[in-house]
């Protein structure tokens, strides 16, 4: 039976007709966090079909990777819940479940049926619904990369590459190899087959640059759609490679001396019509796209936290690893952090080349959407196209965590687009994982300071 549910409440009857064909009798209510680490609750499939209330703590969203909790002000002392509303359109099975399991992505809202400031799906389809006003649709498609490792039993250790066929570990870099991509394919082929199952529609798999780096190309769409799918990606991955033994990591920059993991958005606008925005009648470059590009170039400097939300992301922006060092724009140029690759007038479209694959896909495609339609309201300019090589222009993002937190923290602009409890929350919790990281004393210290300081 493939599962069709619209977004509503399908009522009892279809769900548990499902829910008994397939032996079900629990559901995965779950959200992504400000991290895209999905959390939630195990709820009784009958009373999931039933329609029955789910609350969940509100600070829940905003909860640090190391599972502290920010006191920010912005915060009730109270905790107070929010509501879970299941989007029943995603309602799938679990396909690593070690029994028959479902799951359903959820928005918080408040008890109230308002809008709860933290959630990044909420927020994504705030921004949407911008475009909409104006009978516009933004269309969107990411390129999600991950390592795949032998287990980290020690994080104090560097993560290797897992054993392959022939029983050793991948050596040199393979980049579109396809002996190196079928070297694994016990955990490919079930990985294929549960991305089937979650309704994730991807387009090309290739082995990258690093050894056992891959990328997978999700097909464009509606932006909530596709952040769901990316969000489920990420989460089938991981459970599907610990069953191989293995982990799948998408730190920004995992492993030294490797390429970083990058998560590229592809970006494009249709009119009521259908009709790409970025191109005239003619098929030239029209003045929205121009707009565009210089809504991201204005803008993206303030939500850099965004787009590289932990210390180890910074590691990911190294000149010569075709991983971007500023905002120039350039025709079908990897060197630049925002591409336009070649293509007809109707597939014309902006590539954010900014994004670790370790954001949250969700917030990503808010920050990038939320930029691009300033750009088109206030009729911004870009930079001049760049010809040539991008890294010899100058390193021009923020150089580390710690400036972009302030960078955001003091925008204006940035609360503006993205709302101001939002950034308020977001930052307070990146102030604390910076403070925690803080009490860590690396090896790097270990080893020169020791002796010689």
């Amino acid at each position: 039976m493939t599962l069709s549910f619209t977004k509503t409440y399908p009522g009892a009857a279809a769900l548990n007709a499902y829910f008994q064909q397939h032996g079900i009798t629990q559901v995965e209510c779950m959200f992504a966090d400000i991290s895209g680490y999905p959390r939630g609750k195990l709820m009784p499939a009958s009373s999931f079909a039933a329609g029955a209330e789910l609350r969940i703590a509100e600070a829940i969203n905003m909860q640090a990777i190391t599972g502290e909790y920010s006191y920010d002000p912005v915060f009730p002392d109270a905790d107070p819940d929010v509501r879970m509303q299941p989007d029943y359109s995603t309602v799938k099975l679990v396909p690593w479940s070690s029994v028959p399991r479902a799951m359903a992505i959820h928005d918080c809202t408040q008890l109230d049926g308002s809008v709860c400031e933290f959630s990044p799906r909420l927020l994504l389809k705030q921004v949407v619904q911008r475009y909409k006003d104006k009978g516009l649709t933004p269309v969107v498609a990411p390129e999600i990369e991950f390592y795949l490792t032998a287990p980290c039993i020690d994080p104090n250790l560097p993560l290797t590459s897992p054993p392959a066929r022939g029983g050793r570990s991948e050596a040199g870099q393979s980049a579109y190899s396809l002996n190196m991509l079928n070297e694994l394919a016990p955990f490919w082929d079930e990985f294929r087959a549960a991305l089937d199952t979650l309704g994730v529609v991807s387009d090309t798999w290739i082995h990258e640059s690093g050894q056992s780096q891959y990328e997978i190309n999700l097909m464009h769409g509606d932006p909530v759609e596709v952040a769901d799918q990316a969000f489920l990606f990420k989460y089938a991955a991981k459970e599907i490679a610990i069953k191989h033994g293995m982990n799948a990591v998408f730190m920004a920059k995992p492993i030294a001396g490797q390429p970083g993991n990058s998560m590229h958005v592809h970006q494009s606008v249709v009119d009521a019509e259908g009709k790409n925005i970025f191109s005239n009648a003619d098929g030239t470059a029209s003045n929205r796209f121009h707009q565009f590009i210089g809504g991201l170039q204005t803008y993206i400097p303030d939500m850099m936290l965004i787009y590289a939300p932990f210390i180890n992301s910074y590691r990911r922006f190294v000149e010569g690893s075709q991983a971007p060092v500023n905002l120039l724009w350039g025709l079908d140029n990897r060197t630049a952090g925002l591409r336009i690759p070649i293509s007809g007038p109707a597939a014309r479209r902006v590539e954010n080349r900014i994004a670790g694959a370790d954001a949250n896909p969700y917030l990503v495609i808010t920050a990038t959407l939320a930029a691009g339609l300033a750009g088109i309201e206030e009729q911004l300019t870009p930079s001049e196209p760049l010809v040539g090589n991008g890294y010899d222009h100058g390193h021009d993002l923020a150089r580390g965590f710690l400036a972009s937190l302030e960078q955001m923290t003091a925008s204006q602009t940035c609360r503006r687009l993205l709302g101001n409890l939002f950034v308020s929350g977001f930052v307070s919790v990146k102030q604390l994982e910076y403070q925690n990281f803080q009490n860590e004393i690396s090896a790097w210290e270990r080893r020169y300071l020791v002796p010689q300081a």
